[in-house]
């Protein structure tokens, strides 16, 4: 006979307020533990899972059994996707195939177009990254470029922004989308194509559009970037070492132990795309078959 687990029943009788102050306070407390307490993001959540169920009258047994279902629910679905997707992000920042892409667009971008660069460098980096990766990853692209070209930074910062918060919510595979796809039992495909359709008119609008808006209530330019500034004298090398320094060292990031040279823009980017058009052609083999 195969066991019934416990989670088959009600795991409490709350209502639905105590449900609803229930969330609040576990929300609460996994803000305050890693803004404040400065926990690990896994602790605070567990501890947060504990603080919610202990709220809503679940029992400690409960607790337990509803977290190892859900969480063990969820990495069995989207775990894999989550990881290498993490793998692909490390791999473009350490070989410094993210500089090749944002130094490829916005080298042929015009002060017009700039935004719109922006917009799109931020769309394709997102892919692969967790929202706080990609954030980490392009604030120095975006106060180096508002720097170099004399731009204010929110007519570059705004569209990098919202090309990583929107790919971030309604594409997969970023996590968010893949977890609610699990949990709603939605097809993948069809998902990314109206993901996409949504998506785009959703980044235009909130992106270059709305930093023109923006640059005008906070028309601030970029005059010192800390570690990075170019007013710095920079040492030359000669000999030998000018071309290995070249190669090791791109838009400032350098590149990880043991990699000699960074990939070019075109197989850069199709690392990156490359998962979301096989996604696509299954779409559409799915549809029209």
């Amino acid at each position: 006979m195969t066991a019934v687990l416990p989670l088959a029943t009600p795991l409490t009788d709350a209502g639905n307020t105590q449900l609803i102050i229930a969330a609040l306070l576990g929300i609460a407390t996994v803000v305050v533990l890693i803004t404040v307490a400065k926990f690990h993001p896994f602790l605070g959540l567990l501890i947060g899972t504990g603080v919610m169920g202990a709220a809503a009258g679940v029992a400690p047994a409960g607790i337990l059994a509803s977290f190892e279902a859900g969480f063990g629910g969820t990495m069995g679905t989207v775990g894999i996707l989550i990881a290498l997707g993490a793998m692909v992000g490390k791999i473009l920042a350490d070989t410094g195939g993210s500089d090749a892409i944002v130094e490829t667009i916005v080298g042929r971008a015009s002060p017009g177009l700039l935004p719109w660069a922006m917009a799109l460098i931020a769309a394709i980096l997102g892919l692969p990254l967790f929202f706080e990766i990609g954030v980490v990853l392009l604030v120095p692209v975006v106060l180096l470029v508002a720097r170099r070209t004399d731009a204010p930074i929110m007519r570059v910062g705004i569209p990098a922004l919202a090309g990583l918060s929107v790919l971030h919510g309604l594409v997969p595979p970023h996590p968010g989308p893949l977890v609610a796809i699990s949990n709603l039992n939605a097809d993948l495909g069809q998902t990314l194509i109206f993901g996409l359709i949504i998506a785009v008119p959703t980044l235009v609008l909130c992106g270059p559009l709305l930093a023109r808006v923006i640059e005008k209530w906070v028309p601030v330019h970029v005059s010192v970037i800390p570690g990075l500034d170019d007013s710095a004298p920079a040492q030359k090398v000669d000999g030998p070492d000018a071309e290995r320094s070249a190669n090791e060292t791109t838009g400032g990031h350098r590149l990880a132990e043991g990699v000699s040279r960074r990939p070019t823009f075109g197989a850069a980017v199709l690392c990156i795309v490359l998962p979301v058009v096989l996604m696509l052609v299954r779409a559409i083999v799915d549809t029209t078959g």
